[in-house]
């Protein structure tokens, strides 16, 4: 989740161009203050690694060719799994998000994506 807002002007994949990125990502999608990635690891890969090189880059781009230098990303992030039988339906989901998020808020729906998943959480330290 973004601060103070995703620029509307920025591609849906801001930082795309960086080669960690390139290698992993499987599709994106944008709604206002957050952003969706689907995104295949290996094995060895590390996950805070690549959330570090997207936060970075994207934020290194946003900030140099929209010129927005308030832009920030917030400290934390999510991460969900999906099997190889559910990878269609998830990359559907991804690339609705603008239309998605015209009933259903980000809070709502990760909310609904922590009780599915079993995933317990405070949600003083969420937001």
């Amino acid at each position: 989740m973004v601060s103070d807002g995703f620029p509307p002007e920025a591609p849906c994949l801001p930082g795309r161009n960086h080669p960690e990125f390139r290698r992993h990502c499987l599709r994106g999608g944008r709604a206002g203050d957050h952003v969706h990635l689907l995104i295949g690891l290996k094995p060895t890969d590390v996950i805070l690694d690549l959330i570090r090189v997207v936060k970075a880059e994207s934020s290194k781009w946003i900030k140099g060719e929209l010129n927005r230098t308030a832009f920030a990303w917030q400290d934390g992030y999510g991460v969900f799994s999906v099997s190889a039988s559910g990878l269609e339906a998830v990359r559907g989901y991804v690339l609705g998000q603008e239309e998605h998020h015209r009933t259903r808020t980000f809070q709502e729906e990760y909310l609904a994506m922590l009780k599915k998943s079993g995933v317990g959480y405070d949600e003083r330290y969420l937001w």
